[in-house]
């Protein structure tokens, strides 16, 4: 499906292999069924940036989040207290490729809890609060980010 259109390339979502940018001219191109052809295909980036959200949410689809530059190639170390058991080195980015996941999951639980027909509004609220305050735990490893607006946030003030 495309989601996005550039220029000269086609942002288009794969099933298995998520979005990939893809020339107009790629001769593997096939146009299987075209609706609302119009201007209004050109998006902006903004609109761009709020579908491929949207997309990533109901279809279980990744962001690419970057890793914070002075980490790639690092390793998290887990060492016990006796230091006669060896510790454990795990790369961090399969690290953070663990925490981005997770962040993906509570973004996926979100809409499925506010979009539940069965739930009340007071148990969607009250729901929704336990899953900002689990952003609020995880936001010690906001140092790992690249960008600030991959964070996790939680409570803010003590809203």
């Amino acid at each position: 499906m495309v989601v996005g259109v550039k220029y000269a390339t086609y942002l288009i979502s794969f099933i298995n292999h998520g979005i990939r940018e893809i020339d107009k001219t790629d001769s593997h191109l096939e146009e299987i069924i075209a609706e609302n052809v119009s201007e209004e295909i050109e998006t902006h980036s903004e609109v761009e940036k709020s579908l491929l959200k949207i997309l990533r949410l109901w279809n279980g689809l990744s962001e690419i989040v970057p890793l914070g530059d002075r980490w790639i190639g690092g390793t998290v170390i887990i060492q016990p207290a006796d230091k006669t058991l060896k510790p454990k080195e795990i790369p961090i980015g399969d690290f953070f490729h663990k925490i981005v996941m997770l962040r993906d999951r509570l973004r996926v639980l979100e809409q499925n809890i506010n979009s539940n027909k069965k739930l009340s509004d007071e148990d969607k609220v009250n729901m929704q609060q336990y899953v900002t305050r689990c952003y609020g735990s995880l936001t010690t490893f906001n140092l790992l980010f690249k960008n600030k607006e991959n964070w996790f946030v939680g409570e803010k003030g003590g809203e």
